[in-house]
This record gives C-alpha cells, sequence and structure tokens, in this order.
C-alpha cells in the first residue's frame, strides 16, 4: 500500500478511530498531570486554559474564549470569575463592543501562567520516542482535521 496516498474512506475510518481511542486516555493524563502540576499556583485546569488562552492570543471576550476552547461560554464566564477572584485577569472597556468586556491578563496571571507553562514544557521535554518536526506537524494535521469534522458539534 502506497503510504503516501489518501487512504480510502474506510481504512481512514477505521485508522482514526484508533486516533480516537489513544486520544481520550491521553487526555484524561494529561489533565491529571496537569491538576497535579497546577496544586503549586493553586490553579484548576479550568483557569489554567483561560490563563493560556489569554497568555496566547492576548485580550479576549468570554464568547471569544469559548469558540476557541469549543467549550460554553457559561463555563468559561465561571473560569473568568474563579481567575478575576484570584486576581489573576481583569475586565476591561471593550472598544469593538460595549456589552462585551475583553477579558486579560493582570501581572500575577502572567507570572502565574508563566511558572504553569515552564514546568509543563520540561515534561513534556521527555517525551522522547525521537519524534520529528515531520512527526509533530503531521499529528497536528491530523488531529486538527478531525477536530474540524466536529465542527457542526454545538457546545453551548
Amino acid at each position: 500500500m502506497d503510504t503516501a496516498a489518501p487512504l480510502p474512506p474506510d481504512e481512514l475510518g477505521r485508522r482514526l478511530t484508533e486516533v480516537y481511542d489513544l486520544v481520550g486516555p491521553l487526555y484524561r493524563r494529561a489533565q491529571r498531570s496537569v491538576e497535579q502540576g497546577l496544586a503549586p499556583d493553586g490553579v484548576s485546569v479550568g483557569v489554567r486554559a483561560v490563563l493560556t488562552l489569554l497568555h496566547r492570543d492576548g485580550p479576549m471576550t468570554v464568547p471569544q474564549m469559548g469558540r476557541a476552547q469549543t467549550i460554553s461560554r457559561q463555563f468559561v464566564q465561571r473560569m473568568v470569575n474563579d481567575a478575576a477572584a484570584r486576581g489573576l485577569v481583569e475586565s476591561v472597556p471593550n472598544p469593538a463592543h460595549r456589552r462585551s468586556s475583553l477579558i486579560r491578563l493582570t501581572d500575577e496571571g502572567r507570572s502565574v501562567i508563566a511558572g504553569i507553562l515552564g514546568r509543563e514544557h520540561a515534561v513534556l521535554r521527555t517525551v522522547g520516542g525521537a519524534l520529528t518536526e515531520d512527526d509533530v506537524t503531521a499529528c497536528l494535521r491530523v488531529l486538527g482535521q478531525m477536530l474540524h469534522a466536529l465542527d457542526h458539534v454545538d457546545v453551548d
């Protein structure tokens, strides 16, 4: 079989099932690992996700964050409220929309997420397996296509 040729739909479906079978346990273990790594900061996985998004993309509205993470606005709002109560984020006026404030990191929030991401990076450096740039690029492409195929699923 030519490994460079696109897979026929039935074979693609079988192979992508193998990916889904790995993604669930990977996600759950990673979440537990993240929770353990967050213990020094006392930050929940949900708050960590909000902090990471704001660190990566800058100030955003709650609806924008929900769309970016494919989770409900209500859940994002609870995480933003938790982060704000800890002084990690703050609301600022949104010049593009009067009724939907922008959420941005505070100095404390930037410091906390930098520490969290640094600890996670140290763990991820140990993955091993002689993975190449092409391996990681292919993985991201496949997972991105799988996510895109589920764009029709409503998260609210």
